[in-house]
């Protein structure tokens, strides 16, 4: 992909509109939540600049 910035991107929060997420991480990862509730819970857990995926890797790999 090229011209997309990781980030998280939300639209749809007009009235009567499904709101639609879409996270991508610094190293490459996307995710994609659609309706009130999944947009809720991928935005609490989506940082730009950190990511989480390195260290859950690296913490498997410890244990």
């Amino acid at each position: 992909m090229t011209g997309i910035r990781p980030g998280l991107h939300i639209q749809g929060l007009d009235r009567g509109q499904i709101p639609v997420a879409d996270w991508l991480c610094a190293c490459g990862h996307h995710e994609r939540a659609r309706g009130k509730t999944a947009v809720r819970q991928l935005s609490a857990r989506a940082r730009t600049g950190h990511c989480p995926h390195h260290a859950t890797t690296e913490g498997r790999a410890a244990s």
